[in-house]
């Protein structure tokens, strides 16, 4: 288990340091987890305060988790800049494809996971829905919610449009994993692992956690990410269940550490 610093020590320390949430398999932040553990690349975790954090937003100008800060250059915020700084520091094994063709559809599925209106982004709004308008919800979640809903342009209005997001994109990822088996691949891009991959595994979780024994979190959060919403139960094949587990044998540490 990691001895996570504070964000204040984390400022006067030197190598690479990721700013990630304890206890919650967020999917960005298990991404870019997944995506230093596969390039072998050691870090300090830094423990980022959910709902509200005054010293990270004064050291990075946000206050979101992941961060990747790589000694004294800019703080990396988003999925692809954190996916760029891995390859630079450690170029082997590559997760980025070579073949234009390759780069050109992974980067474009990533965003349709990672991107701002993407699946998780649109996830949350459809989690974010759910705990402002179920009965009994209890007020540590509401408040949690209502932190965080501005961040991504929460609006009523939106849900169904949300809805119908997830799905395509699902169906997407869906189509483009049969694609690949009927070519012989077990991957979402040519015949390797890419950091496409290692993104749906993460990003699953938003939808199907892994079982707590693989994946600890509390009742709460496990409700709350596990879907109760048949049009997205329906997109997602069990094609794409059977990747995640894949990629988490294979390749992967087990997700979330306190």
């Amino acid at each position: 288990m990691p001895k996570y610093v504070e964000v204040e020590d984390a400022r006067t320390m030197a190598g690479l340091r990721l700013v990630l949430s304890p206890g919650v398999p967020g999917p960005w932040s298990e991404a870019a987890k997944g995506i230093f553990y596969v390039k072998k690349i050691p870090y300090i975790p830094v423990r980022q305060k959910m709902g509200g954090d005054p010293a990270l937003r004064e050291w990075t100008a946000q206050d979101s988790a992941p961060v990747a800060i790589y000694n004294d250059e800019r703080p990396r915020s988003t999925w692809i800049e954190q996916l760029y700084l891995a390859e630079r520091l450690a170029p082997q094994p590559a997760l980025i494809p070579q073949s234009a063709a390759d780069r050109v559809a992974m980067f474009g599925y990533a965003n349709e996971l990672c991107g701002e209106n993407g699946f998780a982004w649109c996830k949350r709004l459809l989690l974010f829905h759910s705990a402002l308008t179920a009965p009994g919800v209890s007020q540590d979640a509401l408040a949690l919610t209502r932190a965080l809903a501005p961040k991504y342009g929460y609006d009523a209005a939106r849900i169904e449009d949300a809805r119908a997001r997830v799905v395509e994109i699902l169906r997407g990822l869906s189509a483009r994993l049969e694609q690949q088996h009927r070519r012989g691949s077990r991957y979402f891009i040519g015949a390797r692992l890419s950091a496409l991959d290692i993104y749906w595994a993460a990003f699953c979780a938003i939808i199907n956690p892994l079982p707590d024994e693989l994946c600890p979190m509390t009742p709460q959060f496990r409700e709350t990410y596990t879907n109760r919403d048949p049009a997205v139960a329906q997109a997602a094949s069990p094609l794409l269940y059977e990747h995640r587990d894949f990629i988490y044998h294979e390749y992967l540490e087990l997700p979330v550490d306190n």
